[in-house]
């Protein structure tokens, strides 16, 4: 069994490749930062493939997959993303197109050639990793928040015809709250809520996925949150995070 994480050289990522390296799956990592791969690839008891590669340059994302044709891929984990705070008039316009590359298009991408090459073997597992922003507008963070929320609803959508159609491709999307990882302090924040921890997200997460659950959300506060908002009117919830995220102090 082989799977292959992207942004797999800090947080979630690199937990999921240590958790599934017990699981005995070799593993291709992928992420800008060859070093922190090779450290990483040092860790783990079994077969790995480094492929450093910027997933914000779609180019990279269809070589990644064309690197990889030669092997037989059990698990696709779209993991690598990145945020940008602030209020809109005021955030980077080039750091945005980035962020959009990296979440939505990197993503997009590398799901379409494989869930393609899985539907045509007749198997094969896609784990997206969206947040729990997925289900709110997000005022001050609105470039993620709308990425996280296109991360979701096209996860949605393969799951759905991958289910009617019988292929037998597998979708998941994982939705968590605040995770202790680096991505608040790349974005130069500090969290409003306790972050849960990414040892536990990552198995979790991989856990049920394995066991064919579509939406995984680890934390009870987050499965309460997600509840919500499909009961609170639009004007609350875009109110409500623009509360949440005018408290997050600078780091």
């Amino acid at each position: 069994m082989t799977a292959l994480i992207t942004g797999a050289s800090t947080g979630i990522g690199r937990d999921m490749a240590i958790y599934l390296s017990t699981l005995g799956y070799d593993l291709i990592l992928v992420a800008r930062s060859r070093d922190k791969l090779l450290k990483l690839k040092k860790l783990l008891p079994v077969r790995v493939k480094v492929i450093a590669a910027d997933l914000s340059d779609p180019e990279n994302a269809k070589r990644v997959y064309y690197v990889c044709r030669s092997f037989r891929v059990d698990l696709l984990v779209n993991n690598a993303g990145i945020g940008e705070v602030g209020p809109f008039e005021k955030t980077s316009l080039e750091k945005e197109l980035n962020l959009i590359n990296l979440n939505v298009t990197a993503l997009h991408i590398l799901s379409k050639l494989f869930y393609r090459r899985f539907a045509s073997e007749g198997r094969g597992t896609i784990l997206n990793v969206a947040s729990s922003a997925a289900f709110y507008p997000g005022p001050l963070m609105a470039a993620y928040y709308a990425s996280k929320a296109y991360v979701l609803n096209l996860s949605q959508s393969l799951y759905r015809e991958a289910k009617e159609s019988g292929n037998g491709v597998k979708i998941s999307v994982l939705c968590p709250g605040p995770v202790q990882t680096e991505f608040n302090k790349r974005i130069g924040v500090t969290n409003s809520f306790s972050p849960a921890s990414s040892e536990k997200v990552a198995k979790y997460a991989i856990d049920k996925t394995l066991e064919g659950k579509f939406l995984i959300i680890p934390e009870a506060k987050m499965k309460v949150s997600v509840a919500a908002s499909s009961l609170l009117p639009a004007e609350m919830k875009s109110k409500l995070v623009y509360l949440i995220q005018k408290g997050k102090s600078p780091l």
